[in-house]
């Protein structure tokens, strides 16, 4: 009928958005299709009207987590800079701080990792996705070395995307299990330095105990 698509499609908004708050308190073995509906205001029967089962909702869960975690989006503030590496300086303080800013999501990211171990569709799902979003630093990346061949000689597009993504993947989950101690500002100076920042060059020998670890 003429009308009812939007009404169902916000429905099924409302049942993802009552799964996700279940979830991150509880865990993905916490999920119960009776609770999620009492939080999202619907009949049991309604919940399995549009995911079928409890699995289905799952997978729907992931999807939309997937969905507003591991999509990049690069703004024109950012495409707006000169510099090559002033804009992937700028998209990593950005990503950093959104992931980091939301560690439910960080810890039910984990949870679906955990699952994947045993589970080949969510494992696939999770693949995807990540590889998707990695891929989708690698243009920067590739301006990056194209900026500074010498500098980069020798790694890849590819490479470089991956160090930024596993920077900003580990200062999520940092920001998680240190809540309240890990310093974000302070780490994304630290991530901006080490990958962005080449160190002047320096004719000190280095101290005997590493020079002694390096002969073993």
């Amino acid at each position: 009928m003429p009308g009812t698509k939007e009404p169902q499609a916000e429905r099924r908004r409302q049942i993802l958005a009552a799964a996700y708050r279940v979830a991150a308190e509880r865990g993905l073995t916490g999920l119960r299709i009776g609770e999620i509906a009492a939080r999202a205001g619907v009949s049991h029967g309604l919940v399995l009207f549009h995911f079928k089962s409890k699995r289905g909702l799952l997978l729907a869960l992931l999807d939309w987590l997937l969905a507003s975690t591991t999509v990049l989006h690069v703004g024109p503030d950012i495409l707006a800079l000169e510099s090559p590496f002033d804009q992937l300086r700028a998209l990593l303080r950005q990503e950093m701080d959104r992931l980091s800013s939301e560690p439910q999501r960080t810890r039910l990211t984990f949870d679906f990792w955990s699952a994947s171990i045993r589970d080949a569709t969510i494992r696939s799902k999770m693949r995807t996705e990540f590889d998707r979003y990695r891929a989708a630093f690698r243009p920067l990346a590739d301006a990056v070395i194209a900026a500074h061949p010498a500098r980069f000689r020798g790694v890849t597009g590819a490479a470089l995307a991956a160090v930024s993504v596993s920077f900003i993947k580990g200062c999520a989950v940092q920001s998680m299990i240190a809540v309240g101690q890990f310093d974000i500002a302070e780490y994304l100076v630290a991530a901006e330095r080490l990958i962005l920042e080449a160190p002047a060059r320096s004719s000190a020998r280095p101290p005997s105990r590493v020079r002694a670890a390096s002969r073993r």
